[in-house]
């Protein structure tokens, strides 16, 4: 308990999923906590929960994509919290279609809603945090693929791997100001939008391939998270935290072996 007393964080796509526990458990930690988010009612719930640990919680209807409201949502938290220490960019969205069929709006859409938001979003927190000359913690929520292809989401991919070539960048940039930025790479995780996905096949197929034959919960993504956040993590910047239960790492040939006699 504690490791973020007095903090101020932002969280974007706070009012679901992995946002929504990183939230909560940044509050419990003693974080007065913004939630930026287009849905006010689910946000809204998540305050209330905020609000429970005994600190301090707004809820700011904001587009993530939109340069005004994210300017707008830095502005507001500075005004009622007082600073700002922790900006989490885990707004995102996601398209299906294949490569052929993916239209050039929707192509937009998706890398507006995925990579430019972290663009915004870090570029004006950094701005709030140079300002105060106290340092900050930058997390932005990329995923594992980022690294392994996912037929069908080409605009998703393409957008979390700009994520993560932008934060070490970014990273670079901001060590001088005591500022990190660093990238959460969540594998298979239950949350509102992924749990229809996870059908009985689809974890039979997904615990061959992932060693810890498991998906996670987003409580378990929220606490890297936090490591990421707190004083823990003070000498680390411009690296990629994956929580994925080995899946990108794993070489093994499911149900397979090269030496078997």
């Amino acid at each position: 308990m504690g490791r973020l007393m007095g903090k101020v964080a932002i969280v974007t796509g706070g009012s679901a999923g992995i946002g929504a526990a990183i939230a909560k458990l940044f509050a419990k930690e003693g974080a007065n906590i913004a939630i930026a988010d287009l849905n006010e009612e689910r946000g809204h719930q998540v305050l209330h929960a905020i609000e429970s640990y005994g600190v301090k919680g707004m809820m700011i209807k904001a587009d993530a994509g939109n340069k005004d409201d994210v300017i707008r949502t830095v502005d507001e938290t500075l005004a009622k919290l007082g600073r700002l220490d922790i900006m989490v960019n885990n707004a995102a969205i996601i398209h299906q279609a294949s490569v052929v069929n993916t239209l050039e709006e929707d192509w937009e859409r998706i890398i507006r809603n995925n990579l430019t938001s972290c663009f915004l979003g870090s570029k004006y927190a950094a701005k709030a945090m140079i300002d105060q000359k106290q340092g900050g913690r930058i997390i932005n929520v990329s995923s594992i693929h980022a690294t392994l292809s996912e037929p069908n989401c080409s605009a998703y991919t393409a957008a979390k791997g700009g994520v993560e070539a932008f934060t070490r960048t970014l990273a670079t940039e901001l060590a001088p100001h005591k500022i990190t930025a660093n990238i959460l790479a969540p594998g298979a995780t239950y949350t509102e939008l992924t749990l229809p996905m996870y059908t009985p096949a689809v974890k039979e197929a997904l615990f061959k391939r992932v060693p810890l034959q498991d998906i996670a919960e987003p409580e378990e993504i929220a606490h890297a998270a936090l490591y990421l956040a707190s004083a823990e993590s003070r000498y680390m910047t411009g690296s990629t935290l994956t929580i994925d239960g080995g899946y990108v790492m794993d070489g093994s040939l499911p149900g397979a072996a090269y030496w078997e006699k």
